[in-house]
């Protein structure tokens, strides 16, 4: 696809940076850095921990029982 495109300067320099490199055309830096930003925005989506229902949990309200449930009974 063929368009006109308005830089910031910032980019511009961040372009011809990358063409300096790589020895690249302008079209091929700019795919590249347009790529590189679609992908980071992926990865910065926030984590989700899924959550499932296990039933009936152990009670913690009593440390030495919830032990004993886990380890078995203290020998001794």
């Amino acid at each position: 696809m063929r368009t006109t495109l308005n830089l910031a300067d910032d980019v511009a320099a961040a372009v011809e940076k990358l063409r300096r490199e790589r020895s690249i055309g302008l079209s091929e830096a700019v795919n590249h850095l347009v790529r590189a930003g679609l992908t980071k925005q992926k990865a910065d989506a926030p984590f989700r921990q899924k959550a499932h229902d296990l039933g009936r949990g152990i009670d913690f309200s009593n440390v030495t029982d919830a032990i004993e449930t886990l380890d078995g009974p203290a020998a001794g």
